[in-house]
């Protein structure tokens, strides 16, 4: 059931989607940049969580002030390319070979956690969107899987929304080397809780302590409830109050627009 707005937690830290959440596509959303101003007033951290392994950490930030007039640093954005290569870092001091499909966001965060690109005989093979995909790194990543080589996929995203409709995102593109290699992809990004967990880790804080704030119920609620953290859905993207009416597990609130959330601030 949805918690009352009198019953709202102290939350110590905020994980907050972006697209839909801060702004739809390239349109703002009013409400977006006035939340970020007063978590910042009350000196209460927040981490933008974003399934998006293409885009660099700088890029991210320069994106939210140039277009969105909302203003933070990188220490402020976690991204599904940070949290892949925070997981393959923690699973084997002694593996750090890896071959990669995606763009320069995923890239640059592997070899800022020590690994070396291998197309031959790598310990893992990560796929993530790639706007220059061709069939020969597809060939490479199917191989190296059928040698061995870990199966990773950044998240699990069928489609991206962009002017022209619906455009093929991660998800579609790790289901191709799934189906070379009938292999199942282990996924790092939202629903799935591995980017939650690394997400808090570099937080600081419990999960008790922490909100994941989104707009749509599949990935960023979904994320919450698997990880057993408090959710906030805010209808201003994706998810419709129809479709979640239909569901059996509900967001712990449920708000119409940012505006519509106090910050609690009772350090």
């Amino acid at each position: 059931m949805q918690k009352e707005r009198n019953l709202m937690k102290n939350y110590q830290g905020y994980m907050i989607d972006l697209d839909g959440t801060m702004y739809r596509g390239k349109e703002k959303i009013p409400a977006a940049k006035g939340f970020i101003e007063r978590l910042q007033a009350a000196n209460i951290p927040f981490l933008f969580v974003t399934n998006n392994s293409t885009q660099e950490p700088e890029k991210v930030v320069q994106n939210l002030a140039d277009n969105f007039d909302i203003h933070v640093s990188l220490e402020n954005v976690f991204t599904s390319a940070l949290a892949t290569a925070d997981y393959l870092a923690d699973l084997d001091i002694n593996k750090r070979s890896v071959y990669a499909i995606g763009e320069i966001g995923l890239k640059k965060a592997l070899l800022a956690r020590g690994f070396v690109f291998d197309e031959e005989a790598p310990n893992y093979v990560v796929v993530g969107l790639d706007y220059d995909a061709t069939y020969h790194k597809f060939e490479l990543a199917t191989l190296a899987i059928k040698k061995g080589a870990r199966f990773i996929g950044t998240n699990a995203d069928t489609n991206l929304p962009n002017e022209r409709g619906l455009v093929p995102g991660a998800g579609s593109l790790i289901a191709l080397v799934e189906r070379a290699t009938q292999q199942k992809a282990t996924y790092i990004g939202k629903p799935e809780t591995i980017i939650m967990e690394k997400a808090l880790a570099q937080m600081g804080l419990q999960k008790d302590q922490v909100i994941m704030v989104g707009d749509n119920y599949m990935t960023d609620i979904t994320a919450g409830i698997n990880f057993e953290m408090d959710t906030l859905l805010v209808y201003t993207g994706v998810s419709t109050k129809e479709q979640v009416q239909q569901k059996p597990l509900k967001p712990t609130y449920e708000i119409d627009s940012l505006d519509d959330w106090k910050i609690i601030n009772d350090k």
